[in-house]
């Protein structure tokens, strides 16, 4: 049974995949892609990881409805030093996939706004026993690249596309 089911995931990671590929179809090719892909898989993993850590604490606390993705990024700055020496990385509540997917489509400056994100992932990393771990992990998802397309406009669309189909995966 337990078979079933990783073939079951494995071949919905498989159609994921393949649909953000036809989307980028010829835009660009597949070691670049599977650099964004896999890089986009991971920021989710990450996020989602980080946020559901940080929400059990809150929820075994005594505060059923706790929701880090809905924290003021103010307020979560207090817990940045306990979560870093817990975690090894920080990421703020903005930061977190959902939010910066959530917003992806209406931001003329995603690019930026994700490579600010991975930058301060990797920072917050520094002096922690994660650093080199999380040293230049995002260095190949290169959201200025040529290869998304020629305009920042176009480079945002397709990122909006590739944040997309990563959330569409389960």
């Amino acid at each position: 049974m337990a078979d079933n089911r990783k073939e079951q995931e494995r071949a919905e990671l498989h159609r994921a995949i393949w649909a953000i590929a036809d989307d980028l179809r010829g835009a660009v090719d597949g070691w670049d892609f599977k650099n964004y892909v896999l890089g986009a898989m991971f920021y989710r993993y990450i996020s989602e990881n980080f946020a559901e850590y940080i929400n059990k604490g809150e929820r075994d606390a005594g505060n059923p409805d706790f929701d880090y993705a809905k924290m003021s990024d103010a307020d979560a700055e207090t817990a940045r030093e306990g979560l870093i020496e817990e975690k090894g990385f920080f990421i703020l509540p903005s930061e977190l996939f959902c939010n910066v997917r959530a917003k992806a489509a209406s931001d003329e400056n995603l690019n930026e706004t994700l490579e600010r994100v991975f930058n301060n992932i990797e920072d917050s990393a520094k002096g922690s026993e994660a650093e080199d771990n999380f040293a230049g992990l995002f260095a190949d998802f290169d959201v200025n690249s040529n290869k998304l397309g020629g305009t920042v406009a176009k480079r945002n669309e397709r990122l909006v596309k590739i944040l997309n189909g990563i959330a569409e995966m389960k």
